[in-house]
């Protein structure tokens, strides 16, 4: 009997793990599979010409410069609004506000404003930024839109990082005679920062790829000139690969253009999470 269930368990451990690795492969392969349906559409767009000069032609030639820069400026931009309000929302909530019943509140609307559709933040952006404070079609206006569609997102990550630091470390820098300001500052975020870069990652990386939110507030669907402030509109590439598959006047003959910007902005995605994850691993080697 004792032998039937040991077998037992060995065959519901083994079956387990089977669809888990089945769950993993299908993921990896699905993925892989669209990466290399995007390269293999996309890669004959790619030229130089096509990564440094400005569309021409009714954006049937040329190339996506100016989206490239503002989508750049665009990423920075939502990063410099969501990052410090994001950290600083994170510290207050676990590090000083306890668990009352307004922190539960708090906590479960930034959780549902999480699965706001984009395009609320859109049209949020488009009534509040644009119009209501004036800012008009702007850089400033799609950074602030963009800050707060990734805030709930940065703010999440922000606080699992801190809840992750022992709380034996807040004690010992308590009793060493540290305030509670010099203990969060000096052992609790150096700690937390690589999870804290983390969730910057993926904000980042969210933010570059969104259409809705920017579509109302910051991009156009031409302009000839680069930005010269944060209250000029500019090109964005997920706009400009929205506009060429569908309001384009050759739709068919832009079809490798749409590939190829789709191509470059995971490139460009790609290389600003490079970036944050060497800093990342960086910080995190400081620390050893």
């Amino acid at each position: 009997m004792e032998f039937q269930r040991i077998t037992k368990r060995k065959i519901v451990q083994h079956t387990a793990f089977t669809v888990i690795r089945a769950a993993v492969f299908i993921n990896v392969g699905a993925l892989f599979v669209f990466l290399a349906f995007i390269a293999v559409q996309g890669i004959s767009a790619i030229s130089w010409e096509f990564l440094t000069q400005a569309p021409r032609q009714s954006m049937t030639e040329g190339g996506i410069w100016p989206c490239i820069v503002g989508t750049v400026y665009l990423s920075i931009g939502s990063i410099a609004v969501a990052f410090p309000l994001g950290v600083g929302t994170a510290i207050y909530l676990n590090e000083y506000a306890g668990s009352g019943r307004w922190v539960r509140i708090v906590r479960m609307g930034i959780v549902n404003l999480a699965g706001v559709p984009s395009v609320v933040y859109g049209l949020f952006g488009l009534a509040f930024f644009v119009i209501w404070l004036k800012m008009g079609v702007s850089i400033l206006a799609g950074s602030l839109t963009l800050g707060a569609f990734i805030l709930p997102l940065v703010i999440g990550s922000s606080e699992e990082a801190l809840r992750a630091v022992p709380q034996a470390n807040r004690e010992a820098s308590l009793a060493l005679g540290a305030t509670p300001w010099q203990t969060i500052y000096r052992v609790v975020l150096p700690e937390a920062l690589p999870g804290i870069i983390t969730g910057l990652i993926l904000g980042m990386s969210r933010a570059a790829g969104e259409t809705a939110p920017i579509m109302f507030t910051a991009a156009v669907f031409f302009s000839r000139e680069m930005p010269k402030s944060i209250f000029d509109e500019v090109m964005a590439m997920p706009y400009h690969i929205y506009v060429l598959a569908t309001a384009g006047t050759e739709i068919a003959k832009t079809r490798p253009l749409q590939y190829g910007t789709a191509l470059t902005l995971m490139a460009l995605v790609l290389g600003m999470n490079l970036a944050a994850i060497i800093l990342r691993n960086r910080l995190q080697k400081k620390r050893l």
